[in-house]
This record gives C-alpha cells, structure tokens and sequence, in this order.
C-alpha cells in the first residue's frame, strides 16, 4: 500500500489513508517524545475522565488529549487561558481524521494573553467600584416587562424563553438581538442594552449566551459591554456559559445566574408557588373578612344599644320600669310596716287583755264600786251600812255592809 509501485489512479479508502499517516507519524521519532508550549483553550473533562483541549498560539491550533490515567499523575491540569508546556506524542484520530497531540506531561509556563487582561481589566474596573455590591439591585418579585439580550440564533434563546413560559407566562418578552461571540459582539451587546433602556423600560433584562472557550465567551469579558450593564437602569442578570465560566460582566451584573437557564428561573418566579400563595392569602383574606364582619357586628349592636338608651321612648320605657320597681317596693313597704303594726297592735292588745278587770272576774273574782262608782280596794273605803256594787263574770248585784273583818 501507497509503495512506489502503486498503480497510477489508484482509489484507496479514507481508513486507509489515515492508517497510513498514522504510521508515518508514529514512526517518527521527534514526533513522539515533542514538547509543545501555547495557550489553553476549549478545555473540556466528560465523566470519562480524560481531559480534551485545544492548544493555540497567535496563529495555529492543536488538539490535545490526556488520558485518564496520565491525568491522575499530573501535578498541575490545565485550565482555560493557562499558559503551557505539554509533552506528548502526535498521532492521528482516525475517526475523526485529526492529528493530535496524546499528552503526557504539563508545565505550567504562565497565565496566557486573554487570561491575563481578564485579569487587568478585572482589577481596573474593581478598583473603580464597579462591581461593588452596594450597586446591586434587587431582582423584581413579579416582572411585567423582560429585557432579553442574547443571539436570536442560539439554543440559549428558546432554553430561556421555554423556562419562563412555563413558570410565568404574564410576562412579556422582549428581545433586544445581537452576536454573541465575534468583533462585532461587544458594540452590538452595547447597543441592545442601550435599546431596550431607552425604549422599553423592562422590569429586568438578561444577558447571556451559551458555554464555550475563553475566546467564545470574550465579548461579555469587553469593557464596553461591562460599563453598560453596570449603568443599565434596569436591574441586569447575566447567565453566560456554565456554571464554571466567569466573565466580567458576571461581576457587573445585579445578579450572576450559572447559566442561561438559571437566569430565567432567576427573573421569573414559579406559578405553583403563586398559586400556593394565592391560596394561602385566600384563606388568610376570608378568615380576616369573617373576623373583621363578626367585630363589627358586635360594634354596631353596641351602638344600637347604646343608641336605643339615648332615645326618648327608651327613657319613658326605663322611667316606668323604674316606677313600677318603686310602686312594687312601697307596697312590699307598706304591706311589712301594716305587718309591724299589726303585730305591735296585737301584743298591746294581749298586753291590755291581761291589764282588763273582766279578766280577773272571769278567773273567779269579784270587782267592788261604791255609790259614787269608786273601785273599793281597801276596808278603809267602807264602812258599816254602806251600800256597794259588786261586778262578777256574769253581771253584778248590790249588797250592804254589815260586817269588816281586818286583815
């Protein structure tokens, strides 16, 4: 195969083709024991374990595998915008038809370019109080009005507005269009913020875009983009890339959602926890209404009483009752001193029943009178030939004295 003596116009297979570079590669020696210095990018590390990236210069790229084994081994693992050495061997991916560098061993030569005017800027724009925390806003609890800011291209777009279509659909939507990525990103972001603040107004505005390397992400790193979220009126959450990725706009931004996604979950609250509060307050608004109507029911009978105490058939009512009360008191007076009375009567009359003369005569006594009707109550009242009286039980008869008898 692919010897001198190959028949001319000979057709071969792209397996065969990649199989015969792959040799070639491999069968040099410089090729496999090389070391490679240049900037970290595109870095990405599946559940495999393997490490893949893209190793770059000002005008070249290579593409870089660690196994999972040599990984564990290394001392230092590569990250995005890190400046490297790798040492490895070249060979070819033959499905994908790529050379690539199989690493081996990574010296850290310093951080790259990007990386570190990321950090510059970082530090300028700290330094003048841009990413203060005093400066951020709070989010709106129930938005009318979202500000979108992101390409109407990318899957970030539909991934957002699905989210808050289906955890709040009261909202409107506006999207403000621009690149993403690119030299024209960060003067179209610019003007989309500007867009959407002077003639919208929204409650909130997001800005964001989906993952991707240092160099993807670098127009939200501008800081022409960076000063116009931090001026936007309305407050700003930035969901750029994943979790992982940072940007300078994530530090200028009210709020940093970890991704796109996240943003909009973040802008919107969630209608079954509205729903479920709408409950709550129903029941809290029918049970302060009942409250609220049972007190003022008891308010206004005690008006109506007190009202009706005022009024003067009231007053006639309470003057009768009061005078019955008074009637019905001096005849129960009345009726218990007749009773006293009565009684005291009673006891002088047994008094004067025990004092009368007609008692004692009934007990067998007898009541005498001289002629002048004189009660006779000693001898020296009579004498010898006097006519006297004498009154018994049952009447009385006249006798004469004709005899005294002392003692």
């Amino acid at each position: 195969m692919f010897a001198s003596s190959a028949a001319p116009g000979q057709v071969y297979t792209v397996s065969d083709l990649n199989a015969y570079i792959r040799g070639l590669l491999e069968s040099n020696e410089n090729l496999m024991n090389i070391w490679v210095a240049g900037e970290v990018s595109n870095l990405a590390r599946p559940v495999s374990g393997h490490i893949y990236f893209t190793l770059k210069d000002s005008a070249a790229s290579l593409r870089c595998v660690i196994w999972r084994d040599q990984a564990r081994r290394l001392s230092a693992l590569p990250r995005d915008g890190m400046a490297v050495e790798t040492h490895g061997a070249v060979s070819v991916y033959e499905q994908g038809g790529q050379y690539q560098l199989y690493v081996d061993d990574v010296r850290v030569a310093g951080e790259g370019l990007l990386y570190q005017e990321f950090l510059c800027l970082k530090a300028a724009l700290e330094a003048e109080g841009l990413f203060d925390e005093a400066r951020k806003r709070p989010l709106p609890e129930l938005p009318r009005t979202i500000g979108l800011v992101t390409s109407p291209t990318g899957a970030a777009l539909q991934d957002m507005l699905n989210t808050m279509r289906a955890r709040y659909p009261l909202a409107r939507v506006v999207l403000a269009p621009a690149a993403v990525q690119g030299e024209n990103a960060p003067l179209q972001l610019v003007a989309a913020l500007d867009a959407l603040n002077r003639f919208v107004q929204p409650d909130v505005i997001i800005i964001g875009r989906g993952g991707g390397s240092l160099e993807d992400l670098w127009a939200f790193n501008d800081e022409r983009v960076v000063r116009a979220v931090a001026a936007s009126q309305s407050p700003v959450i930035s969901g750029v890339g994943h979790e992982t990725d940072f940007t300078l706009v994530d530090f200028a931004a009210d709020v940093r959602a970890p991704t796109p996604t996240g943003a909009a979950v973040m802008a919107v609250p969630d209608r079954l926890d509205l729903y479920e509060q709408l409950g709550f307050w129903q029941v809290r608004l029918s049970q302060t209404a009942s409250d609220l109507l049972a007190a003022r029911r008891t308010q206004l009978r005690e008006y109506s009483h007190r009202l009706g105490a005022l009024s003067p058939a009231w007053q006639v009512r309470q003057g009768m009752q009061r005078l019955d009360d008074l009637s019905l008191r001096l005849y129960a007076d009345v009726r218990a001193l007749l009773r006293a009375e009565k009684a005291r009567l009673a006891s002088c009359a047994d008094r004067l029943t025990g004092l009368d003369p007609r008692q004692v005569l009934r007990r067998g006594y007898a009541l005498v009178q001289d002629q002048q009707g004189r009660l006779v109550g000693s001898l020296g009242q009579v004498k010898l030939g006097q006519h006297v009286r004498v009154s018994l039980k049952d009447g009385a008869f006249g006798a004469d004295v004709n005899e005294i008898e002392q003692g």
